[in-house]
């Protein structure tokens, strides 16, 4: 906005006491012009930081000032560009301005023909000052409109929001209207966290345009994508999805939900099976919920990596028997229950506890609470309150309760980073202040018993797929098999597949979980259960990634015996 001021008339001679007091008038009002000027100047200063201001008399019928505001770049840790504001030409019209507008409607339709002539004519009619005719265009149309040569049709520059990786990252970043606004993801909090009231009062906060730091590792981010595509097609799942987090920070390195969008066309959005599994999606966990129940048992200290269970034959609740899949049918070493997943005698470790103790452990590790994250697209698990004998039994394999990937993802982060719950976030967060924060869930002891078995699992039992795929990365997890629900009944022939994992187990740093919904075997050799895809998954992404994150291989059989002590083999 350019401001103006007229020089001032030349002085009258005044003799004494008027001389020196039109001498002092004159120097005010220079002040004051010069208070003016410089006010001025600094609104426009402002106002062309953030955005252009349209004097706007009826939009949609609404009398306001109209500001587009600029939005914050997103980037990610390591200042990688994933959301940024661009310029883009919007073409309105001044309805009270058009000569001839049947004219005007034949010429606009020539270089907008996807315009209804019905519509265009019902809003190019009347006296308003100002309507919107199309908004986010090309420079090429606006190049093309504006040789049209038509009285009262104009264009305003406004910011669009582009997102240089199109759907790698649709899930943690959201998208915007029309109107720069966020919708969903991380643009909608971060209007959530005040963006949106300013931009109301016609202003974006004072630091609208200090960029936004994510914890995301583009990376990662990519190899992730690139792999759970992949993995789509591989085992002809319906979906997959996984997220990595870093273990004492709780910062998401990663997070990838397939089928995904490309936010720079938001409507893609809306395509069926679009959702954010890892946030929005709640699932039986299966088996990776027995490495929450064995952790349980064992920092109560009701249960420990010496005792034995009774294996040989099912658990009864009246006319049901729970027996394993591929039972051993033996008295078997708390190991060799998390080695050889078996739900008998897990329910025996769980009974050793009491299903009162084992309901209260899970509210300890945040399973039945909705999760203080970023996203507004967060589900809460769902437990029963109170737990029977049957409940219990199946909850501590994993049935009978859905809880969301990122909360099982939580939960691993505590039970391999020393026993401390932390939230997990997208912002980066740095140690000292993540223990700030700590929740301290079991005991360190229990954390090293826990990487013992995780490892032991991808050396000899249900993750050995996984490790040939990540060999020298000192991977550990537990794999999930879960029958989904379909109208009321497990299915036999329909399974959302896990693994969930840490890594490198003998200095632990990130923990993935890794869902891979209904896949098909790949092969005749190939079986479906998870260790087939979601730990095969879990493997080719950690021996991509690991070397990105400083993490070296190492091959050596000692460090594996230290890791996972011969008595526990």
């Amino acid at each position: 906005m350019a401001v103006t001021a007229e020089p001032l008339a030349q002085p009258i001679a005044l003799d004494g006491t008027r001389k020196q007091r039109g001498n002092l008038t004159r120097a005010r009002i220079r002040w004051m012009v010069l208070a003016v000027v410089l006010g001025f100047a600094v609104v426009g200063g402002r106002l062309v930081q953030l955005g252009m201001v349209v004097q706007d008399d009826t939009i949609e019928g609404q009398t306001r000032d109209a500001i587009t505001a600029s939005r914050p770049p997103i980037l990610d840790r390591n200042g990688l560009e994933m959301a940024v504001d661009i310029r883009v030409p919007s073409l309105y019209a001044e309805p009270r301005r058009i000569i001839d507008v049947n004219e005007a409607v034949r010429k606009l339709r020539t270089v907008l023909p996807e315009l209804d002539e019905k519509w265009l004519k019902d809003r190019l009619t009347g006296d308003q000052g100002f309507v919107w005719v199309q908004r986010e265009l090309t420079p090429a149309i606006q190049d093309a409109v504006m040789r049209l040569g038509i009285p009262g049709i104009d264009f305003i520059t406004e910011s669009k929001r582009f997102y240089p990786g199109m759907s790698e990252a649709s899930h943690i970043l959201g998208s915007t209207n029309v109107d720069n606004q966020g919708i969903a993801g991380i643009e909608r909090h971060m209007d959530r966290e005040s963006v949106a009231l300013l931009q109301n009062l016609g202003l974006a906060r004072g630091n609208a345009l200090t960029p936004v730091e994510l914890s995301v590792d583009m990376r990662v981010q990519h190899i992730m994508h690139e792999q759970l595509v992949d993995a789509m097609t591989r085992y002809q799942a319906i979906a997959a999805a996984g997220a990595m987090m870093d273990i004492y920070t709780g910062e998401i390195i990663g997070l990838v939900s397939i089928p995904d969008f490309n936010p720079n066309e938001p409507a893609s959005a809306l395509v069926k099976d679009t959702f954010n599994r890892i946030t929005s999606g709640i699932f039986e966990p299966g088996s990776t919920f027995k490495t929450v129940t064995i952790a349980g048992a064992l920092d109560a200290g009701t249960a420990s990596m010496s005792d034995t269970f009774d294996a040989r034959y099912g658990v009864r609740f009246g006319r049901y028997t729970i027996d394993d899949f591929h039972g051993k049918h033996r008295i078997l070493s708390l190991p060799e229950v998390y080695k050889y997943s078996s739900n008998i005698g897990t329910i025996r470790i769980m009974q050793t506890m009491g299903k009162e103790a084992f309901r209260a452990f899970l509210t300890r590790m945040h399973f039945d609470k909705r999760m203080e994250f970023e996203l507004p697209e967060m589900r809460v698990p769902t437990v029963p309150k109170e737990f029977s004998e049957v409940s219990a039994a199946t909850a501590s394999f994993g049935h009978g309760l859905s809880v969301s990937p990122l909360h099982l993802l939580a939960a691993y982060a505590a039970f391999t980073n020393g026993g401390n719950y932390i939230e997990p976030t997208l912002y980066k967060r740095d140690v000292a202040d993540a223990e700030k924060l700590y929740e301290r869930v079991i005991q360190p002891q229990t954390s090293m018993a826990i990487r013992s078995l995780m490892r032991l699992n991808a050396l000899e039992g249900s993750g050995s797929q996984m490790d040939k795929e990540a060999l020298g990365y000192r991977v550990g997890g537990k794999t999930g098999t879960a029958e989904k629900v379909i109208n009321g009944r497990y299915s036999n022939n329909k399974n959302t597949n896990f693994f969930a994992s840490a890594f490198p187990l003998d200095n632990p740093r990130y923990a993935m979980v890794i869902v891979v919904d209904e896949p098909q075997p790949e092969n005749a050799q190939s079986g479906e259960t998870a260790g087939w895809n979601a730990g095969m998954v879990t493997g080719r992404i950690v021996q991509r990634v690991a070397p990105m994150l400083g993490i070296a291989p190492d091959f050596s059989e000692a460090l594996d015996e230290q890791i996972v002590p011969q008595a526990i083999r």
